[in-house]
């Protein structure tokens, strides 16, 4: 029948990994993480991904861990946070021959307080940053993107995100329609939702029609930023 919404094993491990974040904890309630974040995960994953192609065809997606499902060990090799696993579930959907941040995707994330779900690129490596900006100054792919902005904003209270910089890079002038992108590091569109969304039946539906209205602006950083 496909994935509808996420099991209670879901809240239960997110609540309890978050307020017991050790190994004693994660060990005794194995089944829970089994339960809720491996197999929903991947039940997530196999429904969403190829309901996703009609939106991209172009949409890749693995139904396991270390493919669209992000580990739940923490890299904390280099962190001062040394609590080993992750508090959320991270899901991706990428665009390219192999798995990728540097390319648009879909991307999700539940955590116990809420769900985040949207498409674009966080951050822009040195070479995508240079294209992004000479595509905002450009006439055709500047009104290309303002337009793909309003596309998005007006199917809904879609927020854009990755605006890090507080000035001008040096250099870079653009129509004041769109001058504001140069302030961007990174382009993505999403929303955020409570928790108990991800719980309820229709779960999927909703989530499809989100990650539709936000395509817009994965569409545009495909065609002209990515490689």
């Amino acid at each position: 029948m496909g994935f509808s919404n996420f099991p209670a094993a879901t809240r239960e491990f997110l609540k309890g990994i978050g307020a017991h974040n050790d190994k004693g904890w994660f060990e005794a309630n194995r089944g829970l993480y089994e339960a809720g974040y491996v197999q929903a995960g991947k039940d997530f994953i196999s429904t969403l991904g190829p309901r996703l192609a009609e939106v991209s065809p172009q949409v890749k997606f693995d139904p396991r861990v270390n493919g669209s499902i992000t580990r739940v060990n923490r890299d904390i090799r280099f962190s001062k946070d040394k609590r080993p696993y992750k508090d959320h579930l991270d899901l991706w959907f990428w665009h390219g021959d192999s798995k990728s941040w540097d390319r648009p995707g879909f991307w999700f994330r539940i955590t116990a307080e809420k769900v985040m779900l949207g498409t674009g690129i966080h951050m822009f490596e040195k070479d995508q940053l240079e294209r992004f900006r000479q595509s905002v100054i450009h006439p055709r792919s500047g009104k290309a993107l303002v337009a793909a902005v309003e596309e998005v904003k007006a199917a809904g209270d879609y927020w854009i995100g990755e605006k890090t910089r507080k000035l001008m890079p040096k250099g870079y002038e653009a129509d004041p329609s769109r001058a504001e992108y140069l302030l961007y590091e990174g382009l993505t569109a999403g929303i955020d939702l409570p928790a108990e969304a991800a719980y309820a039946p229709g779960f999927a539906d909703m989530c499809l029609g989100h990650f539709r209205a936000t395509w817009p602006i994965g569409r545009w950083l495909l065609a002209e930023v990515a490689e």
